[in-house]
């Protein structure tokens, strides 16, 4: 796994070992953030359970000013801080260790630009973020949300918590689910 583009491209990362982690392949990651260029320089982007941390670094690489980063696995925030180490963005940067529930209630933080999320796969914990966020201050109108998850994952109730699915990409058994809080 590396950086694919921007000013650390190249530069490879480490993941963690064992199956407790699963990386965003890197023709995935590119696919995403060639959606999302746009909007990445000088984004504040909050990563969901960020495993390696490999999402929230390439946000940076590609011009955020900011990344947040949450994890609990404690092997993982190893990763997150070696590969923070490996590219030079501890200062840009801020790494959140708990339970991303627990972290997204005490979060204090202007609207984030861009929310990615990539949480293990059958736990319900789309619908858990989503009910924190439709709440939270540091989401707004303008506030992207992306999930990912099984191309057969169905957020079909995200409209009546307030957001709207605004775009939807397959990658055969993966997809990304595009959401933004409905205008009011």
């Amino acid at each position: 796994m590396r950086v694919i583009a921007g000013s650390r491209r190249s530069i490879r990362l480490t993941t963690v070992k064992g199956d407790k982690v699963r990386p965003t392949t890197d023709r995935i990651k590119e696919t995403l953030f060639n959606i999302l260029q746009p909007d990445i320089p000088g984004a504040s982007f909050l990563d969901l359970f960020s495993g390696s941390g490999a999402i929230g670094i390439e946000a940076l690489s590609r011009g955020a000013k900011e990344a947040v980063l949450v994890e609990q696995d404690r092997d993982a925030l190893f990763c997150i801080q070696a590969n923070l180490k490996a590219t030079r963005f501890e200062a840009e940067a801020q790494v959140r260790a708990g339970e991303v529930l627990s972290v997204l209630r005490t979060l204090q933080h202007a609207p984030f630009d861009l929310i990615f999320m990539d949480p293990p796969y059958g736990y319900g914990w789309e619908k858990k973020v989503l009910a924190i966020l439709s709440e939270a201050s540091y989401v707004d109108e303008y506030t992207k949300i992306i999930v990912e998850g099984l191309a057969d994952m169905d957020m079909s109730y995200a409209e009546a918590m307030g957001f709207s699915i605004y775009r939807i990409k397959s990658y055969g058994s993966n997809q990304h689910i595009f959401l933004e809080k409905r205008k009011s």
